[in-house]
């Protein structure tokens, strides 16, 4: 059975520890002790890991032989249009564990103009969350979340291949697309709840986005985030 994988909160050569709420789940609910053995992600790099010392807040380790994983070079950006907190964190958490590198928040025209606002006090959640299923899926780091952006700011993106998935587009599917090989980094940007309006649509095609769709039917948010993450993600070899 493969050893539970965690994410260090603090390394200093050899030693590396979790901390708070980290090691809370470690001491309490996982009733962790002393010489037990985990995967540690230290500085991106994935180790062999035993339990030195424990305190509640605080779970030390001694730093082993690195555990050798499946290099991957597959660089996925999700832009993603804000929507409902509960339906969105869930697309995080999937998005993560599929294996996502960077997710950021978009700030759309059909957005809920309250979301919107009360969305730069969740960015610290939806990193919680990402991390927390990047250990879950057993990656060597979480995805990058930034801070919401307003579309117009997003698309300046001018390198990598970048692909805008569209209910209006009847002529191309995701599945279809020729994906780069060579590790060049690929964009895919999911609208809202309504999805895009066509001026916003407009940007994108002026910014040189790919409009592609999941197929006829209309799906949610959520749901068109996590199927194009898979979908490309499987196409790129992942």
């Amino acid at each position: 059975m493969a050893r539970r994988r965690w994410i260090a909160d603090e390394v200093s050569g050899n030693r590396a520890a979790l901390t708070a709420d980290h090691a809370a789940h470690l001491v309490r609910v996982l009733r962790a002790r002393v010489g037990q053995e985990f995967d540690i992600v230290a500085n991106a790099v994935v180790r062999r890991g035993t339990i030195a010392s424990i305190t509640d807040d605080r779970v030390e380790f001694d730093l082993g032989e690195e555990v050798v994983g499946q290099p991957t070079n597959v660089k996925l950006s999700l832009l993603l249009a804000i929507f409902k907190f509960d339906r969105m964190e869930w697309a995080i958490e999937k998005c993560t564990e599929l294996g996502i590198t960077r997710i950021v928040p978009l700030i759309a025209q059909r957005s809920d103009v309250h979301l919107v606002t009360a969305s730069d006090k969740r960015v610290e959640r939806w990193r919680r969350i990402a991390h927390q299923a990047a250990q879950q899926s057993r990656r060597t780091a979480p995805p990058e979340i930034s801070p919401p952006v307003k579309l117009v700011d997003a698309l300046s993106v001018t390198v990598g291949l970048k692909i805008v998935l569209s209910e209006a587009e009847d002529q191309i599917e995701l599945r279809e697309v020729r994906l780069p090989d060579d590790g060049e980094e690929v964009f895919l940007a999911v609208g809202p709840e309504g999805g895009w309006t066509k001026a916003e649509l407009d940007l994108f095609q002026k910014g040189g986005w790919l409009a592609a769709s999941l197929g006829p039917t209309i799906l949610r948010a959520e749901t068109a985030a996590i199927a194009a993450t898979a979908i490309t993600l499987s196409s790129l070899g992942a």
